[in-house]
């Protein structure tokens, strides 16, 4: 007989039918009742074990955490909170876990600590849920483009360009750190380099996939990225995954409008799917919530932070409008920003973001028409010379969730930002001829994976959302 699920056999009809099933202790209670967990529910199934039965020297090797083959009888519960339960009749002991030494025991455990046991925290009932969720998204995420007419693509991981003109990458070289080749002027000779250049880890996939977009018309890429920003907040990590679109023959506003139907969709997907799993861990975040002032407190549920996003209509405004919006506000006003607004220009923070949303719209907002000056230089130049066409979409309790921009298609004005900025266009001629054949215009946006989760889970600490954190002075696992 093949074992089944937890979650499959939660959801039969008990009629004393044998079954089998695999997991992990979560509690053995009185040498009697075993809560099993396997992963593929938040639920656990109790399996009740008559003591005469089985063997002592058998039953002390059940401890939370060991790993247990169960074959027994599917029978009506007698206890509360279930309805179904297994009478053992017998019982395999794949993996004992001494309870003097297991981390992972029934009780409350800090974030930090669990993060200092990131190879077994997915055995919590937070961790487990987080990463189902988590599943399910990427799956909703690779089914609205499949859905919609788009190509998947990989983008390389190792690249010799810097989509985004930060200059915070990693760099990838098989030279001896101690004794590189050196050319003439004393500097580090990389063409002696495996790849006989300069190479990174990518920051972005955005530059490659504009390119099969401009042959394929829709495309997405769905991968890894890396950012060597030396940043310990709770919203940073320096290694994450990327979704990001590219669209042949689409202008901002078609990119607006895409944008805003996949995020209700993967959202709306993940609601319908994941019901157990986000009222868990919307009940875990109103208990966290209670700890904090009243002052720092969301003002929304959980579900309804996400419904809140579904059943709105993003509102759509420029830059401009913004900065005139914040800098009358009470806040700037009344010097509560950390970061005054006071001319046009500033790089918005996610403190004014946040107010856009959650105090003067009340609605997701999209902002577009960005200063040229603070964006990067793929993005197309509006007619007036200080603009271009970008857009945020700005999210309650977390500022900006994707960023994007109509490209800049036309040759020449792309040539003069580069320019202007310094950047090598022999690094770029690749890059350059999509311009020189075939031209059109062209748009895309990106969206960190972890930062939706993240979003969708509630969680507080982007680490959290992923199974194995990478952050400055941290790489282990």
């Amino acid at each position: 007989m093949a074992s089944m699920r937890i979650n499959e056999l939660l959801q039969q009809s008990p009629k004393e039918q044998k079954v089998e099933v695999n997991g992990w202790v979560k509690t053995f209670r009185s040498n009697r009742f075993i809560a099993l967990n396997d992963g593929s529910t938040l639920h656990n199934i109790q399996c009740v074990v008559d003591f005469d039965n089985f063997d002592e020297g058998l039953l002390k090797q059940i401890a939370t955490g060991a790993a247990l083959h169960i074959k027994g009888l599917l029978v009506a519960s007698q206890g509360r909170g279930q309805t179904v339960e297994i009478q053992v009749t017998d019982l395999i002991v794949h993996g004992t876990a001494d309870p003097e030494t297991y981390p992972i025991q029934p009780k409350k455990h800090s974030m930090e600590f669990l993060r200092e046991q990131a190879h077994l925290r997915v055995r919590t009932n937070t961790f487990a849920a987080v990463m189902r969720v988590q599943s399910t998204l990427s799956y909703a995420i690779h089914r609205y483009f499949q859905n919609n007419g788009f190509f998947n693509m990989h983008a390389p991981i190792i690249t010799g360009s810097d989509a985004e003109g930060a200059g915070e990458m990693f760099r990838v070289s098989t030279l001896d750190p101690k004794n590189p080749p050196l050319t003439e002027e004393g500097e580090v000779n990389y063409k002696e380099d495996f790849f006989g250049k300069e190479t990174n880890l990518t920051v972005s996939g955005q530059l490659e996939a504009e390119a099969y977009a401009m042959g394929l018309g829709k495309v997405y890429t769905f991968g890894p990225t890396f950012r060597a920003e030396n940043s310990n907040t709770s919203r940073h990590l320096a290694e994450f995954w990327m979704i990001e679109p590219e669209m042949a023959f689409f202008d901002l506003n078609d990119n607006m409008d895409l944008a805003e139907d996949f995020i209700k969709s993967v959202l709306s997907y993940v609601i319908s799917h994941c019901q157990v799993d986000l009222e868990f861990l919307e009940k875990r975040l109103l208990d966290e919530e209670k700890t904090k002032p009243q002052a720092e407190r969301s003002e929304m549920p959980l579900l309804d932070k996400l419904r809140f996003v579904i059943d709105n209509k993003f509102i759509r405004l420029t830059y401009t409008e913004a900065i005139d919006i914040l800098k009358n506000s009470t806040p700037n006003k009344k010097k509560k920003f950390k970061y005054l607004i006071e001319e046009w220009g500033a790089d918005l923070q996610s403190e004014h973001e946040r107010y856009l949303v959650e105090k003067h719209f009340k609605c997701p907002v999209i902002l577009f028409d960005y200063p040229a000056k603070i964006k990067a230089f793929y993005m197309r130049l509006n007619e007036d010379g200080t603009t271009v066409r970008a857009m945020d979409i700005l999210f309650p309790g977390i500022g900006e969730i994707v960023g994007g921009s109509q490209r800049e298609e036309r040759l020449d004005v792309l040539l003069d930002k580069i320019k202007a900025l310094g950047i090598d266009e022999k690094e770029l001629w690749w890059y350059l001829d999509l311009r020189k054949y075939g031209t059109a215009i062209h748009s895309g946006f990106g969206l960190g994976f972890e930062r939706l989760v993240q979003f969708t889970t509630g969680m507080g600490n982007i680490r959290d959302v992923i199974p194995f954190p990478r952050t400055p002075q941290n790489a282990e696992f």
